[in-house]
């Protein structure tokens, strides 16, 4: 089977995780892609890879039955992004950890070894870190989205897709999310991950506090028929407003500096080592 008609096929089970090949750098990677890929704006994007994931109804089923959006949405946050620090900028052995970490914590989901899911989970990361660098101005991204396309390709390893199964470029992959987007279908089960993630009930003060300007920004970034089907209000007010918090956060991103945009990956997969250690200071720990 040719890597082209690969890409959308029914497939289970995939392949061990490589922690080589996961974490290997590109030899062409230079110092600005280094700090692109680097860069913290897709975190802004966070809720709407999430939503895009648990709209396809077995990952959603997976996440209501085995996670704890509820009781930790930050620490589910922190555990997403330092996998996609660790694997994307990490060292092979950062790589390897987080892999470790998420095969350790999908024994229990079933359907979690499933290529097709875990595809589409690692395609949502990049098109959300697409989306992100688009609406708050990174100006790099669009002039090099066919590298970080192939720099975002080990996540999909880290999850057991074959290497074969990621899009080679750009057309193809927003052909390959066009087709999953129209097979996706919202369940009660995504509904009810949704009413935890963006109405945490017992998350720190200071995530509670964030979550007003986080549910503008989610919803807004969905597609039309997701963010429908998920029942958010999205009139010419709920527009506006979304336009007017993306202008104010892409000004306040030109503000940020470069350094501090790029420190939120190394705090985490430091975390993530000393919990690989088994120190409790570590954001990965339990």
């Amino acid at each position: 089977m040719t890597s082209e008609g690969s890409i959308g096929a029914d497939r289970t089970g995939g392949a061990a995780h490589d922690p080589n090949r996961a974490s290997r750098s590109s030899p062409g990677r230079d110092r600005a892609l280094r700090r692109l890929l680097a860069d913290s704006t897709p975190v802004a994007a966070g809720g709407r890879a999430i939503l895009l994931q648990i709209a396809d109804p077995v990952v959603a089923a997976g996440v209501r039955r085995h996670s704890d959006f509820a009781s930790r949405p930050q620490q589910r946050l922190a555990h997403t992004l330092t996998f996609v620090f660790a694997v994307i900028s990490g060292t092979p052995s950062d790589a390897a950890t987080a892999a470790a970490f998420v095969d350790r914590a999908h024994v229990p989901v079933e359907g979690a070894d499933d290529v097709d899911r875990q595809l589409w989970v690692a395609a949502t990361l990049f098109d959300s870190a697409r989306q992100a660098h688009g609406a708050f101005g990174s100006a790099l991204f669009p002039a090099r989205d066919e590298e970080v396309l192939q720099a975002y390709a080990p996540i999909g390893t880290a999850l057991r897709v074959p290497p074969s199964r990621w899009p080679g470029s750009v057309a193809r992959f927003d052909r390959y999310r066009d087709e999953a987007l129209d097979r996706l279908t919202v369940t009660d089960d995504a509904r009810g991950v949704v009413r935890d993630l963006l109405h945490p009930r017992s998350a720190p003060w200071w995530v509670r506090a964030a979550m007003p300007l986080v549910r503008i920004v989610t919803v807004g970034m969905l597609p039309d028929r997701l963010r429908a089907e998920y029942g958010f209000a999205w009139g010419p007010r709920e527009r506006r407003r979304y336009e007017r918090t993306v202008r104010v956060l892409r000004v306040v991103r030109g503000l940020v500096p470069g350094w501090l945009l790029r420190l939120p990956g190394p705090v985490l997969v430091r975390a993530m080592r000393r919990a690989a250690a088994g120190r409790p200071d570590g954001y990965l720990s339990d």
